[in-house]
Protein backbone atom coordinates (compact mmCIF):
# COMPACT_ATOMS: atom_id res chain seq x y z
CA UNK A 1 0.00 0.00 0.00
CA UNK A 2 1.57 3.31 -1.03
CA UNK A 3 -1.03 5.99 -0.37
CA UNK A 4 -1.53 8.07 2.73
CA UNK A 5 -5.07 7.68 4.05
CA UNK A 6 -7.34 10.66 3.49
CA UNK A 7 -8.89 11.14 6.93
CA UNK A 8 -11.50 13.68 8.03
CA UNK A 9 -10.91 16.56 10.40
CA UNK A 10 -10.00 15.29 13.88
CA UNK A 11 -10.96 13.95 16.24
CA UNK A 12 -11.01 10.34 15.07
CA UNK A 13 -9.30 7.15 16.22
CA UNK A 14 -6.30 5.15 15.06
CA UNK A 15 -5.61 1.47 15.69
CA UNK A 16 -1.88 0.82 15.40
CA UNK A 17 -1.07 -2.84 14.77
CA UNK A 18 2.65 -3.63 14.99
CA UNK A 19 3.84 -7.18 14.28
CA UNK A 20 6.64 -9.53 13.40
CA UNK A 21 6.01 -12.66 11.35
CA UNK A 22 7.15 -16.23 11.75
CA UNK A 23 9.36 -17.57 8.91
CA UNK A 24 6.46 -19.42 7.21
CA UNK A 25 4.23 -16.70 5.73
CA UNK A 26 2.22 -19.00 3.47
CA UNK A 27 -1.29 -17.60 3.07
CA UNK A 28 -0.58 -14.49 5.14
CA UNK A 29 -0.63 -11.91 2.34
CA UNK A 30 -3.83 -13.31 0.85
CA UNK A 31 -5.55 -13.13 4.24
CA UNK A 32 -4.22 -9.62 4.85
CA UNK A 33 -5.70 -8.44 1.53
CA UNK A 34 -8.99 -10.17 2.31
CA UNK A 35 -9.17 -8.57 5.75
CA UNK A 36 -8.38 -5.16 4.26
CA UNK A 37 -11.28 -5.50 1.83
CA UNK A 38 -13.57 -6.58 4.67
CA UNK A 39 -12.47 -3.66 6.89
CA UNK A 40 -13.22 -1.16 4.12
CA UNK A 41 -16.87 -2.27 4.24
CA UNK A 42 -17.23 -1.75 7.99
CA UNK A 43 -19.26 1.21 9.27
CA UNK A 44 -16.92 3.82 10.70
CA UNK A 45 -13.85 2.78 8.69
CA UNK A 46 -11.95 5.88 7.50
CA UNK A 47 -8.75 4.54 5.92
CA UNK A 48 -5.60 2.50 6.36
CA UNK A 49 -1.83 2.75 5.95
CA UNK A 50 0.56 -0.18 6.06
CA UNK A 51 4.24 -0.99 5.68
CA UNK A 52 6.12 -4.23 6.21
CA UNK A 53 9.83 -4.90 6.54
CA UNK A 54 11.25 -6.79 9.52
CA UNK A 55 8.45 -5.17 11.53
CA UNK A 56 5.02 -4.58 10.05
CA UNK A 57 2.97 -1.55 10.99
CA UNK A 58 -0.63 -1.13 9.94
CA UNK A 59 -2.65 1.86 11.08
CA UNK A 60 -6.39 1.81 10.53
CA UNK A 61 -8.51 4.90 11.13
CA UNK A 62 -12.02 4.86 12.61
CA UNK A 63 -14.70 7.36 13.45
CA UNK A 64 -15.38 6.04 16.97
CA UNK A 65 -14.39 3.56 19.65
CA UNK A 66 -17.67 1.75 18.96
CA UNK A 67 -16.64 1.20 15.32
CA UNK A 68 -13.31 -0.24 16.50
CA UNK A 69 -15.11 -2.56 18.92
CA UNK A 70 -17.48 -3.73 16.17
CA UNK A 71 -14.52 -4.42 13.86
CA UNK A 72 -12.76 -6.43 16.58
CA UNK A 73 -15.93 -8.51 16.94
CA UNK A 74 -16.40 -9.08 13.18
CA UNK A 75 -16.54 -12.86 12.59
CA UNK A 76 -14.17 -12.80 9.60
CA UNK A 77 -11.72 -10.64 11.55
CA UNK A 78 -11.93 -13.05 14.52
CA UNK A 79 -11.01 -15.94 12.20
CA UNK A 80 -8.04 -13.98 10.82
CA UNK A 81 -6.90 -13.10 14.35
CA UNK A 82 -6.98 -16.77 15.32
CA UNK A 83 -4.97 -17.80 12.26
CA UNK A 84 -2.53 -14.98 12.93
CA UNK A 85 -1.90 -16.21 16.47
CA UNK A 86 -1.51 -19.86 15.52
CA UNK A 87 0.16 -19.57 12.12
CA UNK A 88 1.75 -16.25 11.15
CA UNK A 89 2.67 -13.92 14.00
CA UNK A 90 5.71 -14.24 16.18
CA UNK A 91 4.45 -11.25 18.14
CA UNK A 92 2.13 -8.29 17.79
CA UNK A 93 0.90 -5.31 19.74
CA UNK A 94 -2.25 -3.25 19.29
CA UNK A 95 -2.47 0.37 20.36
CA UNK A 96 -5.63 2.47 20.13
CA UNK A 97 -5.37 6.23 20.20
CA UNK A 98 -7.50 9.30 19.60
CA UNK A 99 -6.15 11.64 16.92
CA UNK A 100 -6.50 15.21 18.13
CA UNK A 101 -4.57 16.98 15.35
CA UNK A 102 -3.18 16.18 11.94
CA UNK A 103 -1.66 18.01 9.01
CA UNK A 104 -0.56 17.02 5.52
CA UNK A 105 2.32 18.06 3.31
CA UNK A 106 2.30 17.24 -0.39
CA UNK A 107 4.86 18.01 -3.07
CA UNK A 108 4.09 16.61 -6.51
CA UNK A 109 6.83 18.38 -8.48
Amino acid sequence: MTNIAQTPEPPYYAVIFTSTLKPDEQGYHEMANDILNTAKLQPGFLGIESAREAVGITISYWDSLESIKNWKENSHHIKAQSLGKTRWYQQYQVRITRVERDYLFQNFD
